[in-house]
């Protein structure tokens, strides 16, 4: 029997893309990317490390589409179904 497949990010109504998450273990991902995104605040204070704050946010938000890709609703564009 095979298991029912849970996803963690639904797809959104309209438009292309995820939604809020809808199982804990999306909200503790997005809770860490959160986190992670503060803490390069400190890490990579902005005004001194310019480029190394955009590329870890960009590291960041490649990891967090991954994580959606993986876990989340297959995307499609979607009008309001």
């Amino acid at each position: 029997m095979a298991a029912e497949r849970t996803y963690w990010f639904p797809a959104k109504r309209y438009g292309w893309g995820w939604g809020w998450p809808s199982a804990w273990q999306g909200g503790v991902v997005l809770a860490c990317f959160f986190a992670l995104v503060a803490a390069g605040f400190f890490f990579f204070p902005p005004r001194a490390h310019a480029a190394a704050f955009v590329l870890y946010l960009v590291g960041l938000v490649a990891l967090l589409i991954a994580v959606c890709w993986v876990k989340g609703e297959p995307p499609r564009w979607r009008s309001g179904e």
